[in-house]
């Protein structure tokens, strides 16, 4: 399978047993629409002078969220680093802004699988206050080796992912 023709769909042909695996599992994640949450108060770092968060803000609190989620499968990066050598790194992020945080909000960040590849994790993450949708993103991960080549995301990892659901 070429790695770089970009994000297969949940309808494209698999042409190893492995990658046959793969779909298995992440079609029972998509299917069972299961999402993760992880919630953040703002601080007044957080925020610009008026109290408003910070725009780049929404990302860090993105990248917490999607750790979190590493941590729920009793995994960490620095397992995934060393006894794996895989890095999960931000291939894109679309993010849309749709109302402001403010300093002192709980916001919760939704996270859900929507998109994969042997080599790619395509995740849709919302925050929100309460009800109200404040950031709507995609956000497409690759797995990569110490010398920033693509590489199979490691059997341990949809093992855990596979024991979730």
């Amino acid at each position: 399978m070429d790695h770089h023709d970009g994000l297969r769909n949940r309808n494209s042909g698999f042409e190893s047993q492995g990658d046959r695996h793969i779909l298995k599992i992440l079609l029972k994640i998509y299917f069972m629409s299961k999402e993760f949450n992880f919630k953040v108060k703002v601080y007044y770092e957080d925020t610009d002078a008026g109290g408003v968060v910070y725009y780049a803000n929404y990302l860090k609190y993105l990248e917490r969220a999607r750790t979190e989620l590493i941590y729920q499968l009793n995994l960490n990066h620095k397992i995934l680093n060393e006894k794996y050598n895989t890095y999960l790194v931000v291939r894109s992020c679309n993010i849309k802004y749709k109302k402001s945080g403010f300093f002192e909000d709980e916001l919760t960040i939704f996270t859900k699988l929507i998109g994969y590849s042997s080599s790619h994790l395509t995740l849709e993450q919302i925050i929100k206050r309460e009800k109200e949708l404040i950031v709507f993103s995609e956000i497409q991960l690759v797995t990569v080796n110490k010398k920033g080549k693509l590489v199979k995301i490691p059997d341990i990892l949809i093992k855990k992912l596979e024991s979730i659901i």
